[in-house]
């Protein structure tokens, strides 16, 4: 998780504008290295790069420390004087919370005379509930409180004090003014009062009713009342009252106060009685302390979540403008002065500390491991309150496009639709909707229409037809659909046995669809995925990608050429899926200092989408076409001859669109037409290679080297898909890799394949591939076989520019295969070979593949898309064009020269 949302997702929501402005010192830091480039491109124009300027026009470390570090002091300003503040208030009322526990150690149990007197007559339900709800949830004040209870309110009394005390008692739980809150204050109770009202009740007792004066830090009005009441009295009066006090009590039936012995100095305290007064009384103060646990809990948070701010914000600065103020700032400017000093975290922890121990002492008996489990328990529940009720919110309003940065865009034309009136009334139904209305519409005419010979046949065609549809306009997902594939196979009874033509009854078809759905490609399939999350978990794709592009240089056509050579080698290894996102992420720091309206820009982003496309083809684990056509191979390629074909191929293709996008765009021109564009150096990572980096390095290679020559080795590793295994065990069992990483594949493009991989041998058992077959060969009748090569990759060109290169690989590579086993020498490896291919260089519109969707929600600074549907019409389908010829003229002598 990134800082910024891990900020919103730990700060106290109250407190969110007295944070770090992350997000801001982070936009300001991307503003000074543009100032930097540019000032550096002025220095070398006009050959003073050896003179020291400002910032606008020079780049020295000095100029910009000075204009970063006073925000710096500004945000550290607001965060010490905050902090400052709500610390004064926070010990303040800890040291009132002292006074308050100790005025009520003096007072003990006698006040429960008072209390067991008292006119608890305002017999509402509503405090009923609230005193057995509160005990309830503790089990130290659960016992005896309902029969206690009981037996109180049957009670008749007529003393005048009783009412008095009980509006006393429901009055302490009114909130206590705080100027910030940073949870509910309605359970923050005034103890004060409440002691108050129980030292004027009971002046004459002669027990010690107060705190000495030099020991009260900040009594409140009512406080000095009550003590300046009980001096009045005199001894001798004060004993006779408390003789009279001690009659009554002795004359009590009621179990409130237990014994005379208690009230007068035996070992039961106001905090061990079970007394009902006793027990309310460690309530409230329970209350209180766990708010004020949580409350400084809350300011600690704060002030380490600050600091991780400032230490990242640092860091981000001295890489970004190549400069050392981090370590300079954090030890000489924050570390000693508050509140990131060691003093103000001592603070924080003795106070911590003490209402630990005023907890264990009031609520717990003593215990203060029971203490410190229920604080804890506190404040992990309201943690996890604030989380769920806040983050949820923030991420719904996301969700639904209120923040300006939706998570999941909505489709305007689902939003709307078409309102059908029905006999049972209006019908909305969406674009989606239609498409599968549609498609069911067709695919129960064709079940109906016998437009094939053999039933088998025909309903397969219908089932096809009917996938064909839904992967088209992807109405359900993807996945969704290949799912529906084999149990429509076995419900219509498609499958037919090999032996004797036969239909297979339906549990013997679902065994067999089952058993080929899940084949080594689909294992070869995981272990792709095992190697990209490796090397993106240990980082060692950034690391190789970062120290290539330094090695660019400042040139555009030269960097252009590197950024596309490195786009299209990721998505060899971590598909091209993941490829263009981390290679839009590593030339952040050339589009940000990128002149305004510099075509650099959309030419770099395209470059990206263009290359990673083109790298999907160039090995069998880069993207799923590619698997399905090596399925489909009889015998299938090893990894060696695919390399000696694709290799080359993908060289030459990524140079002639390298040209064409140079002659298109003239990324060096700037936009004014007046010098050269210089573009930023890319500074390679730091860091160098860690034992667990070169384990998976390691691990990788000796897989790879496998299956390049898997074929000399079958007798003892049997297949691709059983090496497949080696870093799946590698990486999951020595804790590179873990569950959550597992969890995390691309399942979906799993099933994907295994319902490509259906359907092509329903095609094929069912006898539609033949008839297809008798069709395709009539319209190929008398061409010769390069002729057929150029038919069939115009076709497939066309397919896969409008649809999923994946679907339209599990479409044609079956026809491919039909039609090369018909050419002279059977060709049917060549054409299936031929078909993966130009399946990845279908990308000619913006929902080519998913380079291409990527690369179409790109935006610049001020949120404008890099790229239009132009840009793709202009420079996508020739580039399309080019890589399809490629394929079909120098792979095809490839092919040729290896045998195929």
């Amino acid at each position: 998780m990134k800082f910024s949302s891990s900020l919103k997702f730990n700060a106290v929501v109250e407190w969110w504008d007295e944070y770090i402005a992350y997000d801001a010192l982070k936009k300001y830091i991307y503003q000074l290295e543009k100032q930097q480039h540019d000032a550096l491109v002025q220095s070398r124009d006009l050959e003073a790069a050896n003179e020291r300027t400002s910032l606008v026009g020079g780049s020295s470390s000095q100029d910009t420390d000075a204009l970063f570090q006073p925000l710096l002091d500004a945000e550290f300003r607001k965060i010490s004087s905050f902090y400052s503040m709500q610390e004064s208030e926070l010990l303040e009322e800890l040291s009132e919370l002292e006074v308050l526990v100790k005025e009520q150690d003096d007072l003990g149990l006698i006040a429960g005379r008072l209390y067991a007197d008292g006119e608890w007559e305002e017999d509402d339900e509503d405090e009923d509930d609230w005193q057995s709800t509160e005990r309830s949830q503790d089990p130290l004040l659960a016992n005896g409180s309902t029969a206690n209870g009981s037996k109180r309110r049957r009670r008749a009394s007529t003393s005048a004090g009783r009412a008095s005390l009980a509006n006393q008692m429901k009055e302490v739980a009114s909130p206590r003014t705080r100027r910030v809150s940073i949870s509910s204050t309605e359970d923050n109770v005034d103890l004060e009062a409440s002691l108050a009202s129980l030292r004027q009740s009971a002046p004459t007792v002669a027990f010690p009713t107060s705190v000495p004066e030099d020991e009260e830090l900040s009594p409140g009005p009512s406080h000095r009342r009550a003590t300046s009441a009980s001096r009045s009295k005199s001894p001798g009066k004060a004993r006779t009252i408390a003789n009279k006090l001690r009659d009554s009590i002795v004359s009590l039936t009621s179990p409130l106060v237990p014994n005379l012995e208690h009230l007068s100095g035996g070992n039961e305290t106001i905090w061990t009685s079970r007394s009902n007064y006793a027990m309310d009384t460690q309530l409230l103060f329970k209350r209180r302390i766990t708010n004020l646990y949580v409350q400084v809990s809350a300011l600690r948070s704060y002030v380490e979540l600050n600091y991780s701010g400032f230490r990242k914000i640092l860091k981000k600065y001295d890489k970004v403008t190549e400069n050392s103020l981090q370590s300079r700032y954090l030890h000489e400017v924050l570390e000693p002065s508050p509140p990131f000093d060691q003093t103000s975290r001592t603070r924080l922890s003795t106070a911590q500390s003490t209402l630990l121990l005023l907890y264990s002492k009031c609520v717990t008996r003593g215990d203060v491991a029971a203490a410190q489990r229920f604080l804890k328990l506190n404040l992990r529940e309201h943690i996890a309150w604030e989380r769920d009720t806040v983050w949820r919110q923030m991420i719904g309003r996301e969700r639904r496009g209120e923040s300006g940065t939706p998570l999941a865009p909505v489709d305007p034309t689902d939003e709307k639709g078409l309102e059908v009136r029905t006999p049972v009334g209006r019908v909305r139904l969406s674009r989606k909707r239609l498409w599968i209305f549609l498609a069911a519409v067709v695919f129960v005419v064709l079940l109906n229409v016998q437009s094939l010979s053999g039933e088998e046949a025909n309903r397969c065609f219908a089932v096809l037809v009917f996938a064909t549809i839904l992967w088209a306009t992807e109405a359900i997902p993807l996945f969704v659909t290949s799912m529906m594939i084999p149990a429509l196979l076995v419900w219509l009874r498609v499958i037919r046995s090999s032996d004797t033509g036969e239909r297979l009854s339906p549990a013997d078809a679902t065994k067999w669809i089952f058993s080929v759905m899940f084949s080594p490609t689909i294992m070869l399939l995981i272990g792709g995925f095992t190697i990209a999350a490796a090397l993106s978990k240990t980082s060692i794709d950034r690391v190789l990608i970062t120290r290539v592009l330094s090695l660019a240089g400042t040139r555009p056509s030269i960097v252009l050429l590197a950024v596309m050579g490195v786009a299209c080698f990721a998505s060899m290894w971590i598909s091209n899926v993941a490829a263009p996102t981390l290679c839009f992420t590593l030339v952040r720091p050339i589009l940000r200092t990128l002149p305004p309206k510099s075509a650099f820009g959309p030419c770099l982003v395209l470059a990206i989408a263009l290359a990673a496309n083109i790298g999907g083809q160039s090995s069998p684990i880069s993207s799923p076409q590619n698997l399905i056509a090596l399925q489909a191979m009889d015998p299938p390629l090893d990894w060696a001859r695919w390399f000696a074909v694709a290799l080359p191929v993908s060289a030459t293709s990524i140079v002639l669109i390298w040209l064409l996008l140079l002659v298109s765009y003239r990324p060096a021109r700037l936009p004014n037409g007046e010098g050269s564009l210089e573009i930023k150096n890319i500074r390679p990572a730091r860091e160098g290679f860690t034992g667990k980096q070169w384990w998976v390095s390691i691990v990788c290679l000796v897989t790879i080297g496998l299956w390049c020559f898997e074929r000399g080795l079958e007798d003892w590793v049997g297949d691709m898909g059983i090496i497949a295994i080696i870093p799946v065990v590698a990486f999951f069992g020595t804790g590179v890799l873990k569950k959550d990483d597992f969890e995390q594949f691309l399942w979906s493009v799993v099933f994907l394949a295994m319902g490509g991989i259906a359907l092509g041998k329903g095609v094929t058992s069912s006898g539609l591939l033949d008839k297809m077959g008798f069709v395709v060969r009539d319209l190929v009748e008398g061409l010769s076989p390069y002729a057929v090569v150029l038919v069939l990759s115009g076709v497939v060109l066309v397919v896969s520019t409008f649809i999923s290169h994946t679907i339209a690989s599990v479409l044609l590579v079956p026809i491919a295969s039909e039609v090369g086993g018909k050419l002279p020498g059977n060709q049917a490896n060549l054409l299936i070979f031929l078909t993966g291919l130009i399946c990845s260089t279908g990308m000619g519109m913006p929902v080519s593949g998913f380079p291409n969707q990527t690369a179409a929600t790109q935006e610049d600074e001020m949120g404008q898309l890099y790229l239009t549907n132009m840009d793709f019409l202009k420079n996508g389908v020739p580039a399309s064009v080019i890589a399809t010829l490629v394929v079909a003229t120098l792979g095809y002598a490839l092919m040729l020269a290896i045998g195929l």
